[in-house]
């Protein structure tokens, strides 16, 4: 495979970090942008980082930058200087809870910043598009499993809603000026190098600690756990097939699953829902430890229950994340107590 010049945004984060190790080892040369905000601890950023540097045999082909995908005139003169082919847009205030306490940051870094790489991408002419979504647009949507055919106008959070606003104007941008895109609806993502605002890494730690675990709910919630290695294998390929426009769609009665614009949407996802106490129950046995449990009322914006379908993934890419939760979970605790 020809070796591309990719542009990975959020490349500190736990998926940019992974992904640009994994296209460096496959040869392509990789521009890595990230702000290194405050959200969660640097220092982990920072030795993300380290261990992507670290992976690249050859030291040519990776080249840091810290700025915010806000900040449009230091974006545009990256990009007239590297010239990238691809860009996966991972950059993104994360997080469900937080955008309660801070909506500016989200408009500004989900919204905005969005606005600057879909610019970016029409002044460059990008030859594909992929940027992250979320499973939450789906919302207060009960009709599992998901599907990309479903109803998303019900969110429950500004994060969700700015991740749906995400999806139309990457679209309406696809349709305008041709850009190949493709949005990914992640699945509760997990493994080595995770995020410490999610459940895998506050369990883990608690556990490891002896404190108490909040669990939402009265643990009364499904998650479909999807593990690291096969979200960035099905962003990768979805990076090497650009998106086409559907020959066979509808305008007298559009679905959502389909285009007149060279622009996809799919779930990533396992595809099997856990319960959340026996994924808790997983954590005690792998750990050899009893959790203190501390049940508590479901949280403003979290989604009781999801559930991917991944059917239309697997016909595009012809991959099926597929990590089994426990042999995931497994790694991910080898890899936490060696880092902690």
């Amino acid at each position: 495979m020809d070796s591309e010049n990719i542009l990975v945004t959020g490349c500190a984060g736990f998926i940019g970090a992974a992904l640009s190790k994994y296209l460096l080892q496959n040869g392509h040369k990789v521009i890595g942008l990230d702000n290194l905000n405050s959200y969660y601890d640097i220092s982990l950023k920072q030795a993300r980082l380290k261990d992507v540097e670290n992976s690249d045999s050859s030291k040519n082909d990776w080249k840091f930058f810290n700025f915010s995908i806000e900040d449009n005139h230091k974006l545009n003169s990256l990009l007239d200087q590297y010239k990238p082919s691809i860009i996966v847009n991972l950059a993104a205030q994360a997080g469900v809870r937080y955008s309660l306490k801070n909506p500016t940051a989200y408009i500004q870094s989900n919204i905005v910043g969005f606005g600057n790489i879909l610019e970016a991408c029409r002044n460059f002419k990008i030859r594909n598009l992929v940027y992250a979504s979320s499973s939450s647009v789906y919302g207060g949507n009960r009709n599992l499993p998901y599907k990309e055919t479903a109803n998303v106008d019900h969110p429950l959070s500004l994060y969700a809603a700015t991740k749906r606003s995400n999806e139309m104007m990457a679209h309406s941008y696809s349709n305008l000026f041709d850009i190949p895109s493709t949005g990914l609806r992640f699945f509760t993502v997990y493994g080595p190098w995770g995020r410490p605002d999610m459940a895998p890494f506050l369990f883990t730690k608690a556990i490891l600690e002896k404190k108490p675990i909040k669990i939402f709910n009265n643990g009364d919630m499904l998650r479909d756990f999807t593990y690291i290695d096969d979200i960035v294998e099905s962003i990768y390929r979805c990076c090497m097939k650009p998106a086409v426009k559907s020959e066979n769609f509808n305008y007298l009665n559009p679905t959502a699953e389909s285009s007149f614009a060279p622009h996809q949407i799919f779930n990533i996802g396992n595809g099997k829902p856990i319960k959340l106490l026996d994924f808790i129950e997983t954590l005690e046995n792998i750990l050899e430890l009893e959790a203190i449990k501390n049940f508590q009322p479901m949280q403003p914006g979290d989604a009781k229950s999801t559930e991917a379908d991944t059917s239309k993934l697997v016909e595009w890419i012809g991959f099926k994340p597929k990590t089994d939760l426990r042999d995931g979970i497994k790694i991910f605790i080898k890899w936490y107590k060696e880092f902690y």
